[in-house]
């Protein structure tokens, strides 16, 4: 395993940012990383960067121990941290011929040039890093994370403030840059980390509610499933409440008899049954799925609104 994490916790005073965490990463993995504000992703993603200490608990990266190799465990990482600090004052290829020669790496101009291309700064790359929008100052950071190439990536929220057509490029980069790395990928678009990561963990006051791929997350589900139907006429309550065990109905429009069913059962067969039964007729139902929006609100019981 590239990433190993056994019972890590950090304290701080009496709080704990995380608390006795475990996971694992294996190469050509993306794993991403989420969870309510405060629930401790960066504070894990800054102890695997070797930024600061776990309080107790251990992590190896590609093998070494991030509490007594902390330089040659820094070697094997490239990191974007969320709020990227960058030299405003330099000039794009310049601040990358910097950050080259800080890792002692000899690349030549070419070799900068394919970098820049690599992540679509070439029309940006004479311009200073201060006059840039948002969303190339993150390929800025994305193209200093993966300069010496690194074996492990952690991205703490890499594609905040990006267009949608950033997005798509970034997404793609993502993806090519996981044949041969393990990348860690924090996020509050849940789109995006459905779609991109091949496993998710779900941290929530600095526990880890949920660790799996996406199947398996649904598998595990209970009341994943929301269903909105659209009945001709209205329709009661407890009758709906019948069609299945354990089930949560509640009316979502009242002048449109629409109601919202969540439940871990495919209810579509019987829907259509009490409308026929009831002399109705079902003239709309579409079904969310277990969706990763679903999962993170259920495991998280929403403490993020």
């Amino acid at each position: 395993m590239s990433i190993i994490v056994n019972n890590l916790t950090k304290i701080y005073d009496s709080q704990k940012a995380i608390d006795n965490i475990s996971f694992e990463g294996k190469q050509g993995e993306i794993i991403g990383l989420l969870g309510p504000n405060g629930a401790g992703k960066t504070t894990t993603m800054k102890i695997l960067t070797c930024f600061m200490p776990p309080s107790s608990g251990t992590a190896s990266i590609c093998g070494l121990d991030i509490r007594t190799q902390e330089l040659e465990v820094k070697k094997k990482i490239g990191y974007l941290p969320e709020h990227n600090p960058l030299y405003g004052t330099m000039y794009v290829k310049e601040y990358l011929s910097f950050v080259s020669k800080i890792h002692k790496l000899k690349l030549s101009s070419a070799q900068i040039n394919s970098l820049i291309e690599r992540v679509g700064l070439e029309r940006e790359q004479r311009k200073r890093i201060s006059s840039l929008s948002k969303g190339f100052k993150q390929r800025v950071g994305l193209a200093q994370a993966i300069i010496h190439d690194p074996e492990i990536l952690i991205l703490d929220e890499p594609i905040s403030g990006l267009d949608p057509n950033q997005l798509v490029d970034i997404r793609n980069l993502i993806s090519e840059l996981k044949k041969d790395k393990t990348i860690i990928f924090s996020s509050h678009i849940l789109q995006e980390v459905e779609s991109i990561c091949d496993k998710v963990i779900i941290l929530d006051k600095g526990k880890i509610v949920a660790d799996d791929n996406i199947d398996g997350l649904e598998r595990n589900m209970k009341d994943a499933i929301e269903y909105e139907v659209e009945f001709l006429n209205a329709i009661s309550i407890d009758k709906l409440s019948t069609i299945a065990s354990g089930i949560n109905v509640k009316v979502s429009n009242h002048s449109r008899n629409i109601i919202k069913i969540t439940s871990a059962a495919d209810i579509r067969e019987a829907l259509f049954d009490l409308a026929v039964a009831n002399n109705n007729k079902l003239i709309g139902l579409k079904s969310s799925g277990s969706n990763l929006e679903n999962i993170f609100k259920s495991v998280t019981k929403d403490k993020e609104n």
